[in-house]
């Protein structure tokens, strides 16, 4: 079992790589690294000493001040390979350069000069390096004003601002998931390169994504409906779109009742994509759900009986509950990477309908349990 180690988990990339290889623990055992190791040099050697590879994210992007950023990942990047040369360290290093290699900046400059770094010591050492050139990537929970201008339009359009495009520059893109497996792939390439550009996928103007998030605001977030997606792409924008909701007042959200003489009618969802509805019946004090999907659209609409959804976000203790009635009838939508359950609350059976936007596949399940 190869034992990993992350530097920069907490960041958008970090995070994603994180999470996605705690769920392939037969494979890969990762070891835990806090930012004030770079600090500690014992400390730090004896989280060398311990992986076989190590995959270097930690870094600032951006500050205020322009010198900050080159001292600051050039001074990371240099302690690591004094801590490299301590030990002996004779096992993988993966380090995430950028696009931004390519233009003269203090963030571009910086990446280039550690890689750089990490190349010549290489070279010395008879380990493996690998410098990965990135596109610009955008996935759930990169923050606003950093990240991406898709992390920014999306935290605008839910708290109600108005993003506007400074330059409509045309973006090479790479979905988050689709990184992570560019990156896990370097773990067992033979490949002897050093540099490595990982291709993008996708390429759109800035206007073209606004108005897809436009339309996902317009539509999702305002009246409930799931819009079709046209591509991967698609799909992709609209979970991370997703993951920028307030939690806490966004959910749930209560049907339209249409109560006459005969009884009552609800409209579940309105979707212009497809996928599986399913109905359940929950005795009482029975708990469904404990896993979470990292990809898939899911709602849970309760329509007769009183329950408790719980979500909690992996790698994270808040918790998020929601009471609902089939008094008023009202739903919750899952979020990618939010583990999630339902509960019977009421001494009647509980009625649920469960609409998720693609079929039930046993080999590609996308479905991870995990207690809320």
């Amino acid at each position: 079992m190869l034992q990993i180690g992350i530097t920069g988990k907490n960041g958008l990339i970090g995070w994603h790589l994180y999470n996605r290889l705690s769920l392939l623990k037969d494979e890969y055992e990762l070891i835990d690294f806090q930012r004030d190791y770079f600090e500690n040099q014992i400390l730090l050697d004896e989280f060398v000493s311990k992986c076989d590879i190590i995959i270097h994210l930690a870094g600032v992007n951006r500050h205020n001040d322009i010198e900050f950023i080159y001292k600051t990942n050039l001074e990371l990047a240099t302690k690591l390979v004094d801590s490299f040369i301590r030990t002996k360290f004779k096992g993988i290093v993966v380090f995430s350069s950028s696009i931004q290699e390519e233009s003269d900046n203090p963030f571009g400059n910086s990446k280039k000069a550690a890689r750089e770094l990490f190349n010549n010591w290489v070279n010395e050492s008879g380990a493996k390096f690998k410098g990965l050139i990135i596109p610009n990537v955008f996935g759930s929970f990169g923050i606003p004003y950093y990240n991406s201008v898709v992390s920014t339009f999306c935290h605008q359009l839910v708290n109600n601002e108005t993003p506007k495009i400074k330059v409509d520059a045309n973006l090479n893109l790479i979905y988050i998931d689709d990184l992570i497996k560019k990156i896990i792939e370097q773990f067992e390439s033979i490949k002897k390169e050093t540099l490595i550009k990982i291709d993008h996928t996708d390429e759109y103007r800035v206007s073209q994504i606004l108005e897809l998030l436009l339309k996902y605001k317009s539509k999702y977030f305002e009246n409930g409906e799931i819009p079709k997606f046209q591509s991967a792409f698609e799909l992709n924008l609209f979970n991370t779109f997703r993951s920028y909701f307030n939690l806490t007042n966004h959910f749930p959200i209560k049907y339209k009742n249409n109560v006459d003489e005969r009884g009552n009618f609800v409209e579940i969802i309105r979707q212009e994509t497809g996928g599986q509805v399913s109905f359940s019946t929950t005795k009482k004090g029975i708990t469904r759900g404990n896993h979470f999907h990292t990809r898939k659209i899911e709602r849970f609409s309760v329509i007769n009986g009183k329950a408790l959804i719980q979500l909690r976000k992996k790698g994270t203790s808040e918790i998020f509950n929601y009471y609902l009635s089939g008094d008023e009838p009202a739903y919750v939508d899952m979020p990618i990477w939010y583990t999630h359950n339902i509960t019977n609350i009421s001494d009647e059976d509980l009625y649920t309908i469960f609409w998720i936007n693609e079929f039930y596949d046993s080999n590609d399940s996308d479905t991870y349990f995990e207690r809320v």
